[in-house]
């Protein structure tokens, strides 16, 4: 039976997918032209109002790349605009992020034991955050602080770490994770849609009209392209993040979320001053490291505190009620429990793992039926679990989770 939750879930891989397709595009061309910018030199020979010059060599074939600092004296007949890489994978994600984290709250978005909200108030605070950093970054970028970037930069810094610590007091560990990369891809994406792309449209049209473009758009599409080349490092590893328990399932996941902006930081200083004097500094590499074996020390610190009673005795969600009070329900628990538990266990007992893969936990009920969904998709309808390796899983006992989720979705029929 080709149900509503595999179509879903299809739909979900391919926005996924589309998702990355466009975040490469992007990334690569944010990177690229970082890239050629600082690798510019000057040649008296260009010209007049040229920068500077780049040969290089790929495909075959050379390029030979001249920038002007404002414009050319004459509007080109063919000109490419940079923008929907940048547009399209900020849409996508904000897709992506409907799909998994506000139709699948209850489950990803929503941890109970931290605030008690609805899935609504959820899905109203996740969306209304987005467009908080932007308006502070934007006010800060126009103003006095734009004459010392340092200090614009630490600002930018130190809302994350707020923006990091907030997102961790509501939500799940993953999605406060997740929040606060596609937080920061926001204010990038801004960048390019309300301040990069205007400005360069105002030099086309003085260009076009006969006039002299003002310097001063160049030089603030360059700032704000440069600050997205700083977060781009971050933002990836924040949208890997949800993949990795250890990266969100402990209660310092929000020093970790902070302190990776510091490797983008590091790792970009790095590129970015080889490619401007062809030697990079190699302390950048050293201070990299460090900052990583801190995160992975602050990883190991788990929220769990062995408190099972409490696990047993709490009360059902409306939503865990739905899949738990069916008559399969048993039959199905049982089977979860003897397939599943051994490794999606607060303190897992198969082999040497510390931690349940992606911090899915498979042990009250509470548990099983909150994950109902998944476990059809992984356990149901498909072979991806448990590990052949781990478990041999007979067929009855697919059956039974699968006539047991079907049952539990006919309750809202």
């Amino acid at each position: 039976m080709y149900d509503v939750a595999i179509l879903w879930d299809w739909i979900a891989f391919s926005v996924r997918w589309l998702h990355i397709i466009t975040a490469m595009a992007w990334i690569g061309a944010s990177f690229y032209f970082i890239a050629l910018d600082l690798m510019l030199k000057p040649n008296t020979n260009l010209p007049r109002g040229a920068h500077g010059e780049e040969w290089e060599v790929h495909g075959g074939g050379f390029y030979h790349t001249v920038k002007y600092l404002v414009a050319p004296s004459e509007m080109p007949e063919h000109l490419t605009w940079h923008k929907w890489q940048s547009y399209s994978t900020w849409l996508s994600g904000a897709a992506l992020l409907m799909i998994v984290y506000w139709v699948g709250g209850q489950l990803y978005l929503l941890d109970p034991t931290k605030v008690d909200l609805t899935l609504w108030q959820g899905i109203v605070i996740s969306a209304g955050s987005l467009t908080i950093g932007w308006l502070i970054y934007d006010a800060a970028c126009k103003s006095r602080l734009a004459d010392t970037p340092t200090v614009l930069m630490l600002l930018l810094f130190v809302m994350l770490v707020i923006m990091s610590w907030g997102y961790n007091q509501i939500f799940t560990g993953r999605a406060a994770l997740l929040h606060l990369g596609a937080f920061t891809a926001t204010i990038m994406t801004a960048n390019v849609f309300f301040q990069i792309m205007p400005n360069q449209r105002i030099v086309v049209q003085d260009l076009k009209e006969g006039r002299t473009p003002d310097a001063k758009y160049g030089k603030i599409a360059k700032v704000r392209s440069t600050h997205n080349n700083y977060l781009t490092l971050p933002v990836v590893f924040l949208m890997l993040s949800n993949h990795y328990p250890l990266a969100f399932g402990t209660e310092y996941a929000w020093i970790i979320a902070s302190l990776i902006f510091l490797t983008g930081v590091t790792i970009r200083h790095y590129f970015n001053t080889m490619h401007r004097t062809g030697s990079g500094p190699h302390w950048t590499w050293g201070a990299t490291v460090l900052i990583m074996i801190v995160i992975a020390w602050l990883s190991t610190a788990s929220t769990w505190d062995g408190d099972y009673d409490a696990l047993e005795s709490a009360e059902l969600t409306s939503y865990e009620q739905q899949y738990a009070n069916v008559a399969s329900f048993d039959e199905a628990y049982s089977t979860v429990l003897g397939n599943c538990s051994m490794c999606h266990a607060r303190e897992p007992v198969w082999g040497s793992m510390q931690w349940a893969p992606k911090g899915v936990h498979l042990e009250t009920e509470a548990d099983v039926a909150r994950h109902a969904e998944a476990i059809y998709l992984q356990a149901g309808v498909s072979h991806a679990m448990p590990p052949p390796n781990a478990i041999q899983m007979p067929e009855e006992a697919r059956k039974t989770i699968v006539a047991w989720v079907r049952e539990g979705r006919a309750n809202t029929e």
